[in-house]
């Protein structure tokens, strides 16, 4: 699971024609986008699982979503919350 932690890149404005035939400048955007898609790819970091426990954690989410969402246990994600189960 991948958590991506930056906000979106709004995208390049493309120059608008009413003629048929593209213009330089609407041919010259197409490329500047990819590169821009790309780029907001590469900005994408992925988290370790005890990261992704704690940000899920932060976000609200109870112990047994995270455990499901991210195929641990319950007592995986309380140890890497640093729980500990008092079941005497």
């Amino acid at each position: 699971m991948s958590i991506s932690i930056s906000s979106s890149l709004p995208a390049a404005p493309v120059a608008v024609t009413n003629s048929s035939a593209p213009s330089a400048a609407a041919q010259q955007a197409q490329p500047t986008q990819t590169q821009q898609t790309t780029k907001a790819s590469a900005d994408t970091v992925r988290l370790s699982e005890s990261q992704q426990v704690y940000q899920l954690y932060n976000q609200g989410e109870k112990i047994s979503q995270i455990a499901s969402n991210l195929s641990l246990t319950v007592s995986a994600v309380n140890s890497f919350l640093g729980i500990s189960d008092t079941t005497s």
